[in-house]
């Protein structure tokens, strides 16, 4: 899969920018600050609608201005079919995305068509920070794969503000609407108990890939794998449901199901989290990116995108050059990477025989080099 070209009109720190990109590597170069990080959030955003980076969209216009636009045209074996993608928002308004013109009936219909990889410095957040990390994590990466996923977690999350919105209500009123309250939980028990499933399937598929990789990147010196933890898979969720409900009505908030759990990472049977390494987490972090990339690239017949931002300043020579192996190896399709140096990027990317475009990023302008 390519993506061809990009236009951004008011997207974060660019009034205007139109790009041409190789099939191959793409490099933004400049200093930081520039907005070399915010064209691969673009990229981002035509594959999966949102910012890799924020949470609210308002967030990615440009400060003083009401709107901006993102757009770009991508050509997709095995056909070469092109599709013009564009996603835009106006303050005040819903998010818009159309395909060839045409708005899509939901913008969930979207997610999965034009998948996507992002390696950075923060992968590693996915080992130091809070369950809700990587439940995000692993959520958007089914979701890619599976639109049935998608569907139910839509569902669920939905059935669940109503659930909470209740449970507040009967905090602020002192009573409240069981018979109500059943009802919610008989639509969220079959959703949750489907999440649950659909989580434990992907994972078993997943680990061993994972594992590959993390071999690849580790020389084989430590034994690392995944593991789910939920308090469903043996449970009955109706009854966690009714047994867990004063505790819910006190909390304001339900404190059991699919948004409650975890993925732990574990190597040599410990936390990575509490006894690996800083490396050690830095290989386990990008060891799941290119798990990611290889499952998503063999269930949608296709190479996702790959987006490397700032690696050179933060990963050492090793995980560097195995990367660039599996580059030269032709493992990746099209690549799109950040650096503040040319001369280190076009050291580094020397040896490899592939078409290589290079921009010069300053300031919310970019220059083909």
């Amino acid at each position: 899969m390519i993506l061809e070209n990009l236009h951004l009109l008011f997207f974060k720190n660019y009034d205007e920018a139109n790009l041409r990109f190789s099939p191959h590597i793409n490099c933004f170069i400049g200093d930081n600050g520039s907005g070399k990080t915010n064209l691969l959030d673009a990229i981002h955003y035509l594959a999966l609608t949102k910012s890799a980076f924020t949470t609210a969209d308002a967030q990615s216009i440009k400060q003083g201005e009401e709107f901006f636009v993102v757009k770009g045209r991508f050509c997709t074996p095995p056909d070469d079919a092109r599709d013009t993608i564009q996603c835009s928002l106006r303050l005040g308004q819903k998010k818009a995305v159309t395909r060839n013109k045409q708005a899509y009936d939901r913008i969930s219909d979207h997610i999965g068509r034009f998948p996507v990889v992002l390696i950075s410095p923060y992968d590693t957040d996915l080992i130091r920070q809070g369950s809700e990390e990587r439940r995000k994590y692993f959520d958007s990466l089914i979701s890619q794969l599976n639109h049935e996923y998608l569907e139910l977690l839509i569902s669920y999350n939905h059935i669940l503000r109503q659930r909470n919105s209740l449970l507040k209500l009967a905090a602020d009123r002192q009573g409240y609407d069981r018979d109500y309250l059943l009802v919610l939980d008989e639509q969220l028990v079959p959703a949750g108990e489907q999440i649950v499933r659909l989580r434990q399937e992907f994972l078993a598929e997943f680990t061993p890939i994972f594992q590959r990789h993390y071999q690849q990147l580790a020389d084989g010196r430590e034994a690392v794998t995944l593991e789910y933890k939920s308090q469903l898979p043996g449970a009955d969720f109706a009854h966690l449901l009714r047994t867990f409900e004063r505790k819910d009505l006190a909390l304001q908030r339900t404190t059991t199901g699919p948004h409650k759990d975890d993925f732990t990472f574990l190597m040599d049977e410990g936390s990575v989290k509490s006894f690996g390494s800083q490396g050690q987490q830095k290989s386990y972090a990008i060891a799941l990116k290119l798990a990611q990339f290889e499952i998503l690239a063999v269930q949608k017949q296709h190479k996702p995108l790959l987006l490397l931002d700032d690696i050179f300043d933060r990963l050492d020579e090793k995980r560097i050059t195995r990367l660039l192996q599996l580059v030269a190896d032709q493992t990746f399709g099209q690549v799109f990477l950040t650096d503040t140096h040319l001369d280190r990027t076009d050291r580094v990317l020397a040896n490899l025989s592939e078409q290589i475009t290079r921009f010069w990023v300053e300031k919310g302008t970019v220059t083909e080099l």
